[in-house]
């Protein structure tokens, strides 16, 4: 079959790799009918994350149809349309049965590999370094996935393919970041990044009842689907001298209520402080470029709340006085997907939240190369390509 696959940084190609198997009798081998690419899958293929080995097949956010079945699978037989989180849950941990299902504690086979830096083992994803469990990717004509009936979700018949695609990451992971704030009326929620995370974590927050969102990016085409599509009062940070006064401006000296970053380890900006974070990830000194982050940490609030969606790695000059002065709550996680796809669905369908405007450019698999430039370098106001194997 054909798949996306890994070579070295920035080489991606779409080559032959066998096809995937029944390995165990709790897995599905699905069609893969869509598959986008993430924002995190940029950080190695930019080389900032370790542990990915030439030929890997990557893509992590998907959906498809059932192609095989497993013995001991219950609840999906051939055919049956799937969105799949991008995170694997076994099901039977602790950790699964409280609903953090991203550390689950049986679906990482390489726990060597993270142990010595994180100290624990967190969960498994698809196609994303042997760290997180060496899985094959879903860029491709077909994918595993093991433990289907915690991990497989019925798609409606009713929602398009482009209304549940988002569901396997984009959405649960932007939904998760506004549930962690705990949000009440009259709430005001800043959100940095106004990729498909940060735009599902906007509309989220106004669905879960925020009165004011403010989003936070440089690009005009993704301020503007802020404006439009979640609501949003925007900040273009290229335009202010300062975000942090912008927002205690804006709202009366007291700053936001809680503050979403959904940017991560390549955040962009402006002043000392970028140039330091490039200068020593150039030196390869941290791997982070955190000046979001500090922006929302200072930003926030006394007592609010800090959601972390972005991925980081090591970061120097992480301001935690600030967090402890301020009595800050900080909330993050890799998304619990398990938890929040049956939800979004039924959003979906009761015409609640319709995130399918994040598939600004839809492309065949062999032109997921040039797709990923297009998402990579924010060109031809690309927000997610989606691929169709």
């Amino acid at each position: 079959m054909r798949a996306l696959c890994w070579h070295d940084v920035n080489d991606l190609r779409v080559n032959d790799v066998p096809e995937p198997e029944i390995v165990n009798p709790r897995d599905v081998v699905l069609r893969v009918t869509k598959t986008t690419a993430c924002g995190s899958d940029l950080h190695f293929i930019d080389g900032y994350l370790p542990t990915m080995r030439e030929g890997d097949v990557i893509g992590h956010e998907f959906m498809g149809e059932v192609a095989e079945v497993g013995s001991s699978v219950s609840s999906f037989e051939r055919g049956d349309r799937v969105v799949v989180p991008s995170f694997i849950g076994c099901g039977n941990c602790g950790y699964c049965a409280d609903d953090l299902w991203s550390l689950c504690d049986n679906t990482n086979p390489n726990p060597e590999l993270q142990e010595p830096i994180l100290g624990d083992v967190t969960a498994g994803i698809y196609g994303y370094t042997h760290a997180f469990g060496g899985y094959a990717g879903s860029h491709a004509e077909f994918v595993r996935v093991p433990h289907a009936d915690e991990n497989c979700f019925h798609v409606p018949d009713e929602l398009d393919d482009e209304q549940a695609l988002f569901a396997s990451d984009a959405w649960a992971t932007g939904y998760m970041g506004a549930d962690f704030c705990d949000i009440e009326d009259g709430d005001t929620v800043a959100v940095w990044g106004c990729g498909g995370v940060g735009l599902m974590a906007q509309q989220s927050a106004k669905l879960m009842g925020a009165e004011r969102v403010i989003a936070i990016d440089r690009f005009p085409e993704r301020l503007r689907l802020a404006r439009t599509e979640a609501g949003a009062e925007t900040v273009d940070y290229t335009d202010v001298d300062s975000v942090v006064d912008e927002l205690d401006a804006r709202t009366g000296g007291r700053g936001p209520d809680a503050c979403i970053d959904a940017v991560g380890m390549e955040a962009h900006g402006t002043g000392v402080a970028h140039a330091y974070d490039r200068l020593k990830q150039r030196l390869k000194l941290h791997t982070d470029r955190g000046e979001a982050l500090r922006q929302a940490i200072v930003a926030c609030r006394k007592g609010g709340t800090l959601s972390i969606l972005g991925v980081y790695g090591l970061m120097d000059k992480f301001p935690l006085g600030i967090v402890m002065n301020k009595g800050l709550t900080v909330r993050t996680a890799q998304q619990h997907g398990q938890r929040y796809v049956p939800r979004l669905l039924e959003h979906a369908a009761e015409g609640e939240m319709d995130p399918s405007y994040l598939a600004t450019h839809e492309l065949s698999l062999e032109d997921a190369p040039r797709g990923y430039e297009l998402f990579k370098h924010k060109k031809d106001g690309c927000v997610r390509p989606v691929f169709t194997p």
